[in-house]
């Protein structure tokens, strides 16, 4: 990999962000073979243009957290404590008694599959996948906790046959993995975490409970109206939208620094951090595996587990065996096995989120010359 020519091409597109009022700043880093290629930041933290993004910045991570809780369920799996074809009615019995509940309040009696571990982290499920019916409904108590939002959407029931389609779920069954955890473990999932990667990997700003000084350095977020940038407010102590942090959002409430971050994807190539090891390489070639059917999830990407996976050849930028993940406010990550190569991309924006036009810039940025 040219280190010069990819400086270059990643300054030309952060450049082009800050110039489109896209972010107010991000960052960018690239590994290959274990080695740091770029680490680079730019812009501001808020829209006072009075602090510059550094290594010492913080992002809401959003949806990037759902290859964190990934982890921790191949850690479990790992060592014998639950598998990937359990059915989840073993650890959370309310799940025996769901039902499918169509957009119209339709009860459509029990599913015929039965919902297991590997359904939950695959988007196949049907649990807290309707957002645009459900989520607007829920309560201020509804969000408070993990548990209150999976009782909730055990109450909504599932939005569909479990595999008979995939849909994007927010949060509601990586909230519903990380109870199983905790119950196992007897440990809050922020303290699972925190003993059995982030501080094996030395990411020392990552966590759902920020203190008060990694609250005044997390980057404002950006939003762009009219052409113009502007800064998005959250209700107090929220890290994702209006959830408080202390629900520990098992698929969207981390923050974390880039190069934190970038510490957790190196790890995912070979789940050694350093001498100790996260993941056997058996989980880590789960990762590299598609778990949505073919039939539902065509062509060369399907959704795996917490990550998006490059399954065929034929991907624009990506080669096979490829996997990573994106934020609502516009983080990305992916990693290549193949090459050995590790890509995070942080900004924080309400414009363009999600695999964004930027991310993808990126991606382009690392591949094509």
């Amino acid at each position: 990999m040219n280190k010069e020519l990819l400086q270059k091409k990643i300054d030309t597109i952060a450049q082009y962000d800050l110039d489109e009022n896209n972010v107010f700043g991000s960052a960018y880093a690239v590994t290959q073979n274990g080695e740091t290629v770029i680490e680079r930041y730019y812009g501001y933290t808020d829209s006072t243009k009075e602090e510059k993004v550094s290594a010492d910045t913080l992002y809401r991570i959003c949806s990037m957290t759902k290859p964190v809780t990934t982890v921790a369920t191949l850690i479990m799996v790992d060592r014998g404590l639950l598998s990937l074809s359990d059915p989840v009615k073993k650890y959370i019995p309310e799940f025996e008694n769901i039902h499918i509940i169509d957009k119209d309040g339709n009860d459509l009696g029990k599913p015929e599959h039965e919902l297991v571990i590997s359904d939950m982290l695959a988007h196949v499920n049907g649990f807290g996948t309707a957002v645009g019916e459900k989520m607007p409904r829920m309560t201020e108590d509804d969000l408070a906790s993990m548990e209150n939002t999976v009782s909730y959407f055990l109450r909504e029931g599932l939005d569909f046959e479990p595999l008979s389609r995939q849909a994007y779920t927010a949060y509601a069954s990586f909230d519903a993995v990380a109870l199983i955890i905790q119950k196992l473990t007897g440990k809050n999932f922020e303290e699972f975490l925190q003993e059995e990667i982030f501080i094996p990997c030395g990411m020392k700003d990552t966590t759902y409970i920020p203190t008060e000084n990694q609250w005044k350095r997390i980057i404002a977020l950006h939003e762009k109206a009219d052409g113009e940038s502007k800064e998005s407010q959250l209700p107090p102590n929220c890290v994702f939208e209006n959830i408080p942090a202390t629900h520990m959002v098992a698929g969207a409430g981390l923050i974390s620094s880039l190069t934190d971050y970038m510490k957790f994807s190196m790890m995912l190539l070979s789940g050694k951090a350093g001498d100790k090891t996260i993941l056997s390489e058996k989980a880590i070639k789960l990762l590299s595996t598609g778990f949505a059917p073919e039939e539902v999830m065509p062509g060369h990407t399907q959704w795996g587990l917490g990550v998006r996976v490059i399954t065929k050849d034929g991907h624009p930028h990506l080669p096979k065996g490829s996997f990573g993940w994106s934020g609502a406010y516009g983080s990305h990550f992916w990693v290549d096995p193949v090459n050995k190569i590790t890509a995070v991309f942080m900004k924080n924006s309400r414009f363009d989120g999600g695999y964004s036009a930027s991310g993808e810039r990126f991606e382009k940025a690392v591949y094509l010359d």
